[in-house]
């Protein structure tokens, strides 16, 4: 059986200044949000954070950002946050933006084991600045190190007692491959069931990848409200 933390601030004690941190989600979708309150209220700062993107202004990561918490943040765009796009553009802020199919793989890698690989994602652009680049096949690729963090924290609908994971839908997203590539992957999820609930068919994540679990509710907050009258 793993860790089941009692509350929010427990599950993030061991996060300290200047961790590296990834964050699962997309946009809004599968954020591990009550688990980022916990982290703006620790106050923790200096973070280095791999995640696809920053939240928004009010939720998720950009509670952090707007903290002036991360150092560095590691993703793929900037998304739909505007204290983000201010920070990057005034130099508060070290940004590294990678396309998003090279950060996936660069995550995936590390929970692999993988240290690196080639892509062709970024050939001839400033991106392969600084990069090995070497032809297969009549054609070029560059050398992508892998992505591994100090804690990983994603957000799961299902979970027995042994930190078996399953993911809703496409909250699954970068959630899965996150998991597997932090040091120690702390998981909130919606709900717990006890060991043999779970069909092990259904498992996205196995308990190898994490050491802790939280439950607790989520707000689930829409990122771009789209009505049709």
């Amino acid at each position: 059986m793993k860790p089941i933390y009692s509350s929010f601030s427990e599950a993030v004690k061991d996060i300290k200044d200047g961790s590296t941190i990834m964050v699962g989600g997309f946009g809004l979708c599968g954020i591990p949000e009550n688990l980022l309150v916990a982290l703006v209220e620790k106050g923790v700062k200096d973070l280095t954070v791999i995640s696809n993107n920053c939240g928004v202004d009010d939720w998720g990561l950009g509670l952090l950002l707007r903290n002036k918490q991360i150092k560095k943040m590691i993703g793929s765009y900037v998304g739909e946050n505007k204290e983000f796009e201010r920070q990057v553009l005034s130099g508060e802020i070290e940004v590294e933006l990678v396309p998003q199919g090279t950060l996936a793989e660069k995550i995936r890698a590390g929970g692999a084991g993988i240290p690196a690989f080639f892509t062709p994602a970024g050939v001839g652009t400033p991106i392969a600045e600084g990069k090995e680049i070497r032809v297969f096949n009549g054609k070029e690729y560059l050398l992508e190190e892998a992505y591994q963090a100090d804690f990983s924290l994603v957000r799961a609908q299902k979970a027995d007692k042994m930190g078996n994971l399953i993911y809703n839908k496409t909250a699954r997203n970068f959630n899965p491959i996150i998991a597997a590539a932090g040091t120690v992957t702390i998981a909130e999820v919606e709900e717990l069931f006890e060991i043999g609930e779970l069909d092990p068919n259904m498992v996205h994540t196995p308990s190898i990848y994490v050491q802790g679990l939280i439950v607790g509710e989520q707000q689930k907050r829409i990122e771009r409200l789209t009505v049709k009258k």
